[in-house]
This record gives structure tokens, C-alpha cells and sequence, in this order.
């Protein structure tokens, strides 16, 4: 099976004066193509910091994070925002769309970051819309939707790069049972239709449960992972390599 995302003893400090503060220590942790993965844990235990360093969003204070192969850390910025352009996917518990475009504009803006002819780009965004049911939304602007349709924009837009790793932080918290049912049933189609990986950072048991495999970070450490619901490493509080 081939591996999408390799961290190696990836950790991360903040420093303020003479006070350091470890958020992440030093995790070992590989996901592979087409994996739903889950990360669990309670606020503050590093989840949000993992995903940026995971994303090429921060730098880490030691280790390696390493996606199809390239160790994205010792990529420049310029490199780093090409990088996340053509293999990466975020998707935020708030949409973050911008409410002065169109759903269509708002998926079809990545690609035209990297230089897509806009007529291809909007093709391109209307194709991926369909796939999560808004055929009938394209020239809606956010404001005109819900906010499960605003997810799926959100959705919508991770995935028309086609990158090989999505990355959700909390993709289904701020919405009803009804539409995170929706959500992770829209998840789980475009998962098995698109082969991309997932990790999810999510507060929701039920959901994490649901997916292919679930880790747990506590204080900045991996300390279980769960595969298939089936219990591989109990809760001893000691860091596993997963």
C-alpha cells in the first residue's frame, strides 16, 4: 500500500521569553492512499497544530513530515505553497468560503491560483459540485446557502485539485446531526470514488469510530490507535508508532 503521509518524530515547542511550551512530541505516524483516519483528544492536546505542520502550514521544531514522497520542511515557501496547492485539501469546521463569489467561483479558485485557464477552472468546479449534489447551487453565493451546502461547497473546493491527502479539522462541528450525517456519508462516497486519504481532526466519537482508523493525542503524544473499531494498543498512556 502506498504511504501518502510519513511523519517522523515530528514535534513542535513555542518559546516566549524563557518559558517553552512543547505542543507536540515527537510523533511517528504514517497514513495510507485511501485511508480514513481519524485523530481524537481533548482541546489544547496538539490536534490543530499536527494539522498544520502536517499541511505545510507551520514549520515543526524537529522531524519530518513527508507527502508522496517529497519532505515538505525542506521545501522553500514558494515551494511549500505549490506543494500544498497540487497534493493537499483542507477543509475547516467553518467553511471559510468567500461570500462575494459564487459556489462555483469559490471551487474553481485553487485551480486558478495555479494557473488554470479560468474556463477550465469553472468547468472543472462545476464537475466537483455535481459530485456533492449542488448542480443546482453553482451560481449561488454563500449567503444564499445552508450551512450543510456551504460545507460541501467547502468540500467542493478541497478536492477539485484532486490532491492525494485531505486534511478536516472538525469538518462536521459546527453542524446539526441531520446535515454531519450528510457530510460523512458525502465523505465516505468521494473517498471511495476519488482514492483520496482523509485525516480528521474531530471532538465527535461516534464519527471517529466510524472511519477506517482513530488515533488519540493526549498532551502532544499518540497514545492508541484503533483500527476498524477493533482495539490494537490500549489507552497506557505510552506513545505508540502508528
Amino acid at each position: 500500500m502506498t504511504q501518502v503521509l510519513q511523519c517522523r518524530q515530528l514535534a513542535k515547542s513555542y518559546k516566549q521569553g524563557d518559558i517553552e511550551t512543547q505542543v507536540l512530541h515527537q510523533l511517528d505516524l504514517t497514513v495510507e492512499q485511501g485511508e480514513l483516519l481519524a485523530i481524537v483528544g481533548s482541546s489544547g492536546c496538539g490536534k490543530s497544530t499536527f494539522l498544520h505542520l502536517a499541511g505545510a502550514l507551520d514549520i515543526p521544531s524537529a522531524g519530518e513530515v513527508i507527502i508522496n514522497g517529497t519532505n515538505i520542511h525542506q521545501l522553500n515557501e514558494k515551494q511549500r505553497a505549490h506543494f500544498r496547492n497540487k497534493h493537499i485539501g483542507f477543509i475547516y469546521q467553518f467553511h471559510h468560503l468567500m461570500m462575494e463569489f459564487t459556489a462555483q467561483e469559490n471551487v474553481a479558485m485553487p485551480l486558478m491560483i495555479r494557473g488554470d485557464k479560468a474556463k477550465h477552472a469553472m468547468q472543472a468546479a462545476k464537475i466537483m459540485l455535481e459530485k456533492v449534489g449542488l448542480s443546482h447551487r453553482v451560481s449561488y453565493r454563500p449567503s444564499q446557502l445552508s450551512g450543510g451546502e456551504r460545507q460541501r461547497v467547502a468540500i467542493a473546493r478541497a478536492l477539485v485539485t484532486q490532491p492525494s491527502l485531505i486534511l478536516a479539522d472538525e469538518p462536521t462541528g459546527n453542524l446539526d446531526s441531520e446535515t454531519a450525517e450528510q457530510i460523512y456519508q458525502l465523505i465516505k462516497e468521494l473517498n471511495k470514488e476519488v482514492g483520496t486519504s482523509f485525516v480528521i481532526v474531530t471532538h465527535d466519537l461516534t464519527l471517529a469510530q466510524r472511519l477506517d482508523r482513530q488515533v488519540k493525542l493526549d498532551k502532544g503524544k499518540l497514545i492508541a490507535t484503533e483500527r476498524h473499531n477493533t482495539t490494537i494498543n490500549n489507552l497506557t498512556g505510552e506513545q505508540q508508532n502508528v
